[in-house]
């Protein structure tokens, strides 16, 4: 142990590990094909299909949410994708269609800025594809797209497919999968779930599942057929990484026994709340201002420009001097923002804290 007090790391991810989950990863190995695993897999099951909303099974593997983003290209689109960005995680996710041989066409907005409904309806009556990417929370710029209008609009479209990036949204806020009739919604363990880095969590919908067994090139590691047929069986596909999951079972616990997946929801926009208001208050008059417009901010990362003559390195920096961990802006951004991660198992009480030491810093 560190020794550093819990709370004051805001990172946009990984996010802070609670004492109690870190500790859970201390108990033996199991066989991964054995009884104790399915009863680890078996327990999680209803926890997870509460956290995504949906009555399927939820996919768990052993890899970054990127493996799971790669995933859904390769088991989710044949061969021309909408790819929806406005940030570098949408981009990542073009590059991964190019990247296993598909094609990407892109729907680029400006940073901090998302694709709305009108638009990206024009974009697939103007072209032909068969799926649709997008990024629901960009983690690099703060913003935080209408997945369920998107979904409202993909479905006008007969075969095509709409395959999102939760990374920083499933579990700090709402995404109703069932719902919202997404075909592939993936997450990764470090973010707004609170847990090591390691697992990707993931819902295909029948119509993924069923492209994917006519997709005679999706891979072996990251094929969703074998996914969802193994997750139906409370197995792994393959070897997993045990500790992690008993620390995923803990968090479940703690999940279910502060309100549910509902009360995490609420208080992640009360985090959210308090950045904004310190921004139309003290925050503005310092000279921070949002970066993606009102209606449009994420519930677990604030992206905030920085005052003008001002370095969002350099505030990072000042802020680790004190003991305070924040993410500065990401690629280009990253002199002209800062990044604060207030996700997991963070509390209001806590961004409170932090607002006023940055204040003390800039002061």
């Amino acid at each position: 142990m560190t020794g550093r007090e819990f709370g004051r790391f805001f990172l946009p991810g990984p996010t802070e590990v609670h004492p109690d989950v870190l500790a859970s990863m201390l108990q033996p190995m199991i066989p991964h094909r054995g009884p104790q695993m399915v009863d680890l897999l078996e327990g999680a099951d209803a926890p997870l299909r509460q956290l995504f909303c949906t009555e399927r099974p939820v996919l768990v593997g052993t890899c970054a949410g990127t493996g799971f983003m790669e995933m859904a290209v390769r088991s989710g689109v044949r061969q021309r994708a909408l790819c929806l960005v406005g940030g570098a995680f949408g981009e990542r996710f073009a590059g991964i269609v190019e990247a296993t041989g598909r094609d990407a066409i892109r729907l680029n907005v400006p940073l901090g800025k998302t694709v709305e409904p009108d638009m990206l309806e024009d974009a697939l009556k103007r072209s032909e594809v068969d799926a649709v990417t997008a990024v629901h929370s960009e983690t690099s710029t703060g913003s935080l797209a209408s997945v369920a209008e998107l979904a409202t609009v993909v479905q006008q479209f007969d075969d095509v497919l709409l395959l999102v990036d939760g990374v920083t949204s499933v579990g700090g806020s709402p995404v109703r999968t069932d719902e919202w009739g997404l075909d592939f919604v993936f997450t990764g363990s470090q973010k707004a779930l609170a847990l090591p880095p390691g697992l990707a969590l993931g819902v295909a919908s029948d119509r993924m599942v069923e492209r994917a067994k006519r997709t005679p090139e999706r891979g072996a590691y990251l094929d969703v057929v074998a996914y969802h047929e193994a997750a139906s069986k409370y197995q792994p596909t393959n070897t997993p990484g045990i500790s992690t999951l008993y620390a995923l079972r803990e968090q479940l616990k703690r999940i279910a026994a502060t309100g549910g997946i509902e009360a995490r929801w609420a208080r992640h926009e009360a985090m959210r709340q308090t950045v904004e208001n310190w921004v139309a208050g003290r925050g503005g008059d310092l000279g921070f201002s949002y970066l993606p417009s009102e209606g449009r901010r994420s519930w677990t990362i604030s992206c905030l420009q920085v005052p003008e003559g001002r370095n969002g390195r350099e505030i990072a920096k000042d802020l680790a001097g004190v003991g305070w961990t924040i993410g500065s802006g990401y690629g280009g951004l990253k002199e002209q923002t800062i990044r604060i991660g207030h996700m997991g198992d963070h509390t209001v009480t806590q961004v409170t804290e932090l607002l006023q030491v940055m204040e003390s810093i800039l002061q």
